[in-house]
């Protein structure tokens, strides 16, 4: 199988792209949703987006539905491997957590434009959408895996180990509803915000 054209650079004329890296693509939508919401989203834009022919990507891509689909799968594998990286450290627990936390805030930043879609489900193609579900499952029992630790280490309050995941993910999730960039504020110092409500002594 030939390797996949980076479609972020200038077409050579004369050339019709047949493949199209499916991160390129991602990225676009992406734009898209940032700039106009998900009905933003088409063929026809994301194509301008990445400076091809709709005939070019429709061999990538057949709908608006599989361009959400590219735009979840690539934004959950990435969340998904820095966090895995972190729960998986060989850390001190209260150390992993608050990493944990600051890189929930990151990415609840980065994906504030569509939202609905990384944790919603919203617009996906039936297929990713069950495998949504999947990811979702697996991503919570990572973070009470950790909160787990935390709470027999005793070095976070709390009985219910799943409860107190959620209303930690709630709490960064909810980020991305009211960050505004041009506040001035950095994630940086909202996940310290964070930190100190759990951990006050931090």
């Amino acid at each position: 199988m030939p390797p996949a054209v980076d479609a972020t650079g200038p077409r050579p004329r004369g050339r019709p792209r047949m493949e199209i890296d499916l991160d390129a693509v991602a990225e676009a939508v992406a734009g898209l949703v940032r700039e106009g919401g998900v009905n933003a989203v088409s063929i026809v834009n994301a194509a301008q987006k990445l400076d091809v022919s709709r005939a070019t990507l429709y061999r990538t891509v057949a709908n608006k539905r599989d361009l959400v689909g590219i735009l979840f799968e690539r934004s959950t594998r990435l969340i998904s491997e820095r966090l895995a990286g972190v729960a998986e450290a060989e850390l001190p627990i209260r150390e992993k957590l608050v990493r944990l936390i600051e890189l929930q805030v990151e990415a609840a930043v980065s994906v504030r434009g569509y939202m609905p879609v990384f944790f919603g489900g919203a617009g996906l193609p039936p297929d990713v959408y069950g495998r949504w579900h999947v990811w979702s499952r697996e991503y919570e029992a990572m973070w009470t895996r950790c909160v787990e630790q935390a709470i027999d280490a005793g070095v976070l309050e709390g009985e219910d180990a799943v409860a107190t995941t959620r209303l930690i993910l709630g709490m960064c999730m909810w980020v991305s509803r009211w960050y505004r960039p041009d506040e001035g504020v950095d994630t940086t110092d909202i996940a310290q915000s964070a930190v100190r409500l759990l951990f006050p002594e931090h």
